[in-house]
């Protein structure tokens, strides 16, 4: 059985790479582009079982509209979008994906700064079992 892959979507190289020591220890293989465009492309090209989505990168709302896109398109409208935010630190505007689901369509919404265990568990919960 192959490793399950996570897609990250961020600008912020250094967090990619702690993102990416933390989950390649638990045994995920991970695959990274810098932004939602070519988020977007690696995704397709990728087909990655999850996918860490960055709200704020060269766009304030470049997350956003990576999510949407990300929900249109048929390759990728079913996997699971973990969405990692310092949104609420930097403006206090809070995510509830209970309440926000129709205004952003994303399975979790994490605060910037991660726990490596936290992070670890909601990727475990999201994660699809494939057959």
């Amino acid at each position: 059985m192959s490793a399950k892959t996570i897609l990250i979507i961020d600008d912020d190289i250094d967090l990619v790479e702690i993102l990416r020591i933390t989950l390649e220890a638990e045994g995920f293989r991970v695959v990274d582009a810098q932004s939602g465009e070519r988020g977007i492309a690696m995704a397709q090209a990728e087909n990655p079982d999850l996918i860490l989505l960055d709200v704020m990168m060269s766009q304030v709302d470049e997350g956003f509209q990576t999510a949407y896109a990300l929900r249109q398109d048929e390759r990728t409208m079913e996997t699971p979008i973990l969405m990692l935010t310092a949104v609420t630190d930097q403006t206090g505007f809070e995510f509830d994906p209970s309440r926000d689901k129709d205004f952003l369509p994303v399975d979790e919404f994490l605060e910037k700064p991660v726990s490596p265990r936290q992070l670890v568990d909601l990727v475990r919960k999201h994660m699809p079992t494939k057959i």
